[in-house]
């Protein structure tokens, strides 16, 4: 017999369901034409983030209903007495927030995550739930607007208290080398999507000749695209276009010199100094790490290299850029001698059964992140209080150009599942409780695969963790 429902609560406000529905699979489509049916009806909740889909045509004869009322705090997990659906039964839950009422249709048992679906006109509320079904378990968290899911979040909100999604060499989207491609869809879509953090790898193109500035977009030695190179330019271009349309947001950019030539760190920091990352009101290049509301509409600049000995003297003499040109390699929990960025980078997944070791380690940097608190100063503090809490930087990516079981996609279809259970069901688990004391952050989280196929499902379980931060922000 199957397990109970557990339901979690990772929104800022309780909710209760009022209403149980057991829909019965008519016997007609059992027979042959279910199997169509239902793929249909899973395709409309694989992408939450697509528009509006059309109403669901119930494939039922009849339904058995229960009226309850099961109360669920924020941050909070319930086991309750709702049974799972049967393999000929598909499962309704009528939801209530503040008189507010939202309907969970589960027209299959699926992983992948559905919106649910307000029953009054415009709704104060949007929600999003993740169902577990190998471990009848249900997660609420609060549907963000992905394009602009950090308006949300006040001027005063430190950057690195925020749960942000984000991509390992962002722009290998391209037909390229197995081990080079690291992602399913281009930049733009990444950001709209939801990713705030990019991953960039690059090759001055002529570090010599003042009259190149060109920097080449690589992966380790190779070019992202086998069909020519592709240019950081071209790149910024699309991220000042996002951020045009969207001026609530920001980019935080992390840039490393890699590929072939003669190139050295100091080259680059010069080009990208006088050729790129010049304009104050494009990028934030402080050495520090700026507030939500200094870094709206901007790209921060998180930088992996060294520096020409006059960029040291920047910022009465701190440096240029917030410094993580001393990363410590394939470790499995580090903080840079800047004390601004603390990574899990563990990439050598020689071997397939070293995947579980690479998901463990990803699971204790959330665990880091979680446990912070971070302080939210009063608007006049900003220019003299920089926020003490580091970036937590979590790489689920990890690859072996020799096993084909090791290549990024392979990796990633595992480990991504991994880290949507992780969230869903244990992360931050004891939130709610007196003696939970963290804000239940994940810190930047750097992602190979997602989007693909339309699933977006991690990166909205990762801004779903904001809404406790969130809660505090606005005394909920």
């Amino acid at each position: 017999m199957s397990s109970p429902l557990i339901i979690r609560n990772l929104t800022s406000r309780p909710v209760e369901v009022k209403r149980c529905e057991y829909h019965s699979i008519a016997p007609s489509l059992s027979q042959g034409g279910f199997a169509n049916i239902t793929q249909n009806v899973t395709s409309l909740f694989r992408n939450a983030t697509s528009p509006a889909a059309p109403p669901v045509v119930e494939p039922t004869t009849s339904f058995v209903h229960e009226d309850v009322s099961i109360r669920i705090d924020p941050f909070k997990s319930l086991t309750t007495e709702i049974r799972p659906q049967s393999a000929n039964e598909t499962l309704h839950l009528i939801f209530d927030t503040e008189g507010e009422q939202h309907r969970l249709e589960t027209p299959t048992p699926t992983s992948n995550s559905t919106t649910l679906k307000p029953l009054t006109d415009n709704p104060r509320f949007n929600y999003t739930a993740v169902h577990l079904p190998e471990h009848s378990h249900l997660t609420l968290y609060s549907s963000a607007n992905l394009p602009s899911w950090m308006r949300f979040f006040k001027d005063d909100t430190p950057l690195s208290a925020l749960s942000i999604p984000g991509t390992h060499n962002s722009p290998t989207c391209h037909r390229a080398l197995p081990s080079v491609r690291c992602q399913a869809t281009s930049p733009p879509e990444q950001l709209d999507n939801g990713v705030r953090f990019f991953d960039i790898r690059v090759q001055p193109e002529a570090p010599l000749d003042p009259a190149n500035d060109r920097l080449i977009l690589v992966h380790g030695v190779f070019p992202i695209s086998l069909t020519g190179n592709k240019y950081l330019r071209d790149l910024l271009q699309e991220v000042y276009a996002f951020l045009d349309r969207n001026q609530s947001e920001t980019l935080i950019m992390s840039l490393k010199r890699e590929g072939t030539g003669t190139a050295t760190d100091a080259q680059l920091s010069r080009i990208l100094k006088d050729h790129y990352a010049g304009d104050p009101n494009r990028w934030f290049t402080a050495p520090r790490i700026p507030y939500l509301g200094e870094a709206r509409g901007k790209i921060v600049l998180i930088r992996r290299f060294g520096l020409e000995d006059a960029l040291k003297q920047e910022w009465g003499g701190a440096g240029w850029g917030i410094d993580a040109a001393n990363w410590a390699d394939n470790t499995p929990n580090a903080t840079c001698p800047s004390g601004d960025v603390c990574v899990q980078d563990f990439y050598e997944v020689l071997e397939t059964v070293n995947i579980d070791k690479k998901i463990q380690y990803s699971q204790e940097h959330l665990e880091r992140a979680a446990k912070c608190v971070c302080t939210l100063p009063a608007q006049d503090q900003l220019a003299t209080l920089p926020p003490k809490q580091p970036f937590f930087i979590n790489f689920l990516t990890a690859s072996n150009f020799w096993k084909v079981g090791c290549w990024p996609e392979k990796i990633a279809a595992k480990l991504n599942p991994a880290i949507v259970d992780f969230l869903c069901r244990k992360h931050n688990e004891s939130a709610g409780q007196p003696e939970a004391g963290g804000d239940g952050s994940t810190g930047i989280v750097v992602c190979d695969w997602v989007g693909h196929r339309g699933d977006w499902d991690l990166v909205r379980c990762i801004i779903g963790m904001n809404a406790k931060l969130e809660m505090r922000e606005h005394g909920l």
